[in-house]
């Protein structure tokens, strides 16, 4: 992480240092204490001067607090932990990409994989590739995989044993990251993917898959490690992918998404991702991506 001296800081915003103390004191600009000494991340100060775009002033002043997007049971916690207030409502990826374009959620969580180049979260390739005012940041690195009956009772040993017709396969609804993932990782291993599941049957987070498979119901899914682990499941990997956190720039220095980001900082949080399992939280609120 760059980080700026006050001196620096002031001389990057060609402000006087006492300017800079005085916007400090106000709780206006972004700043943290090392050991008693400000100390500015560039990253956040770019961000905050991003923010003041005279253009930018008169948008989305009514973006409803809503997170929208990917299920994660890491930022699940974390969100209501953090007492953002942000009302969750997770339909996948692609219902939170519409979300964010439409000004309909303050924060919006994904993972979509570009079946052709095999990158995630591009934004060209996603959905969000024209909007002029976006910020994307690194989440988690989550491991992905097969979630099975304890003992793994059918002997499945990877994706290629999904060939198998006696297999009951649960998907995810149409436009969730995890279900176009599955899609990727048949066709990759040559296996023709399972019927689309019928209205009302596809799961619709992480967490029910789990339960699809714990309950009988159904004897492998696409999940996270860290769902089946919650449900004492057996699971097999199959690739690690990048979860992202995307927002329009005005919502970055709200209060919502300026309380996850602090939560993120603290040893609790990882400790808990560390019980949970399966995430790599090394670039955790990196930015990615600044339209």
């Amino acid at each position: 992480m760059d980080l700026l001296t006050t001196a620096e800081v002031a001389e990057y915003l060609r402000l006087k240092e006492r300017k800079i103390y005085d916007l400090v004191s106000q709780g206006a600009i972004p700043y943290a204490r090392v050991t008693g000494k400000l100390v500015f991340p560039r990253q956040a100060i770019d961000l905050w001067v991003m923010k003041h775009l005279e253009g930018d002033q008169a948008l989305d002043a009514n973006t409803p607090a809503v997170y929208a997007g990917s299920s994660d049971p890491l930022l699940d916690w974390a969100l209501r932990e953090a007492d953002t207030e942000l009302a969750q409502l997770c339909n996948g990826s692609g219902d939170g990409i519409t979300r964010l374009l439409d000004g309909r959620a303050q924060l919006v969580g994904l993972h979509v994989i570009d079946s052709t180049t095999g990158r995630f979260n591009d934004p060209a390739h996603c959905g969000l590739g024209g909007m002029r005012d976006l910020i994307m940041l690194r989440w988690a690195k989550r491991t992905q995989g097969l979630v099975l009956p304890p003992g793994n009772p059918l002997g499945i040993r990877g994706i290629e044993d999904l060939r198998r017709t006696d297999l009951r396969v649960v998907q995810r609804q149409p436009g969730a990251g995890a279900q176009a993932l599955l899609l990727y990782l048949l066709d990759r291993a040559g296996v023709q993917p399972p019927p689309a599941p019928r209205p009302g049957h596809a799961a619709l987070d992480e967490d029910a898959v789990a339960v699809e498979v714990g309950s009988g119901r159904a004897d492998c899914g696409l999940a996270i490690e860290a769902a089946a682990r919650r449900h004492g499941l057996d699971f097999i990997a199959l690739i690690e992918e990048p979860m992202d956190l995307a927002m329009k720039r005005r919502n970055y220095f709200e209060t919502p998404i300026q309380r996850l980001l602090a939560f993120t900082a603290t040893e609790r949080f990882r400790e808990t991702a560390a019980a949970m399992g399966g995430y790599d939280l090394s670039e955790c609120t990196r930015v990615l991506f600044n339209a």
